[in-house]
């Protein structure tokens, strides 16, 4: 069964998770061995898929780099002060095996879990990593033509890109360092050639076996298969005929139709990776105009085609970025979270988000510090996602509206605003997207919105004490005056009302 339009995803840290809910019942626990309420927790988020990030077996040999790096030790003390080598796990982006990591409790205790969240019609998404694999990947044994290799005298003269394999069954053979352009190299990794033949091969078979066990992957760094950025990375002039993601996408859709593809993309190359078969693709832009933007900025990126904006997966926080307490405080957060909630498109919440967490934690660890709940972020996210849970935020249709000023003023540059609409069910939503400044104006409704009704009550959804009348005529003329404080919002469920 297909995800329903404008889904929720629910990004998880595994290993984190499982050593809290560990804590939490006091006895060893893996995905199989969960209480039933864990599961009843996740569908009483109303969320469509859960993506367990890290979920496969981490390099033993990026472990202990991770546990070396002196830029990463610092970062680990910065998240967790007393930080101990044994919650130093290694990244789960250097993967050394596409197996469920037995610490989950295997392949196994992962089919268990799967089918438990789909009796909650939750769908379950996992991580693949189409760039790299970890330095001791077997593949640097079985398939080094799938790996961009390299000579003893390139990683004699370049040891930050080059590196020799570390198994003695590879020895005498060196490889590249999977890379970023605009990053030095991750010396955990070793580089995928995305020519290479048999690197397309071995990756359809990789997803062949990963779709057997789950409905979907988040791609990571999908931008970096693109032909002209591979070629341009590695300085491979000689493009293949087709497009990476084309021949692995139609591979794997032929044998799974329904299978769904995420790309975390940036260098606005969203659009390039949905025309190659993505179904979602990460809305980086809308996050950090959020961040750091105009509000005229963000209004311009929200004009963008429907048919376009159903595909992005809107954020404010995932396991790469700041959390939202720390980076937008918590009034822009809870403004910038629903505004992602009720956009078009995917949404993309991080486990600790509800909560109010501020710590970013290093993927490369496995434990995290205690934090305080925010009982009133709480409060809003579990009124929030009750909300989005609605039929019309899924099955009807998306309206931006315009506003005006006030008369002689000028103070609704940073409203925003913008209906749903499905059979009866209508919402009104208006946002101040200013950080720092108040905004008034009117909202224009339109005819097309009112239908035939003498008058239309109105009621706030996250304040039901607040409700009032306004006649039709009335909201035809004159709209609907909004005045919000810097980063307030409304959200307003209308129903036909008699004056």
């Amino acid at each position: 069964m297909p995800l329903r339009s404008n889904p929720l995803l629910y990004e998880i840290n595994t290993w984190v998770w499982l050593e809290d809910l560990r804590q939490r019942y006091n006895r060893p626990l893996t995905l199989d061995t969960l209480p039933e309420e864990v599961f009843d927790g996740l569908a009483e988020l109303h969320i469509d898929a859960v993506w367990l990030m890290g979920i496969w077996e981490r390099s033993l040999h990026g472990r202990q780099i991770a546990r070396h790096l002196n830029f990463l030790l610092e970062e680990y003390r910065r998240a967790l002060p007393n930080v101990t080598e044994a919650q130093i796990i290694g990244s789960p982006y250097a993967i050394y095996r596409y197996e469920v990591d037995a610490h989950y409790g295997g392949r196994d205790a992962l089919a268990i879990f799967r089918r438990k969240l789909a009796e909650r019609n939750i769908r379950l998404i996992l991580d693949f990593v189409p760039n790299h694999v970890a330095v001791d990947h077997h593949w640097t044994i079985d398939a080094p033509e799938a790996l961009i290799q390299a000579t003893a005298e390139q990683a004699a003269a370049q040891p930050d890109l080059y590196f020799a394999a570390p198994q003695p069954e590879a020895r005498g053979r060196y490889f590249a360092h999977g890379r970023d352009p605009n990053f030095p190299p991750w010396s955990d990794t070793a580089q995928v050639d995305a020519f290479s033949p048999r690197a397309r091969q071995a990756t359809l078979q990789t997803l062949y076996d990963i779709a057997e066990q789950c409905d979907g992957v988040r791609c990571d760094m999908a931008m970096l298969m693109v032909n002209r950025i591979f070629s341009s990375t590695w300085n491979r002039p000689e493009l293949p005929a087709q497009e990476f993601w084309v021949e692995v996408i139609n591979g794997v859709r032929a044998r799974h139709p329904e299978f769904l593809f995420v790309a975390e993309v940036y260098w606005d190359m969203e659009a390039e990776l949905l025309a190659q078969g993505f179904d979602y693709a990460y809305d980086k832009r809308l996050y950090d105009r959020l961040l750091h933007g105009s509000p005229s900025a963000v209004r311009d990126h929200l004009t963008a085609a429907l048919s376009y904006q159903r595909r992005m997966v809107r954020f404010t926080e995932n396991h790469d970025e700041a959390r939202t307490m720390a980076s937008f405080g918590r009034a822009r957060g809870q403004m910038a979270a629903l505004l992602c909630a009720t956009l078009p498109g995917m949404t993309l919440f991080y486990e600790g988000q509800f909560e109010g967490r501020r710590v970013k934690l290093p993927v490369q660890l496995g434990a995290r510090p205690q934090e305080p709940l925010e009982a009133e972020v709480y409060a809003f996210y579990r009124a929030l996602l009750a909300e989005v849970n609605a039929p019309l935020y899924h099955d009807g249709v998306f309206n931006l509206l315009g506003t005006l000023p006030l008369s002689g003023g000028s103070h609704n540059e940073p409203l925003l605003a913008y209906t749903w609409t499905l059979d009866a069910q209508r919402r009104l939503i208006i946002i101040n997207l200013s950080r720092d400044s108040a905004a008034q104006g009117r909202v224009m409704l339109g005819d097309a919105a009112l239908g035939n009704a003498s008058a239309w009550r109105f009621t706030d959804v996250f304040n039901t004490a607040e409700t009032f009348l306004v006649p039709t005529d009335s909201l035809l003329s004159g709209g609907v005056y909004a005045s919000l404080p810097p980063n307030g919002f409304k959200v307003y469920r209308l129903e036909a009302a008699d004056r």
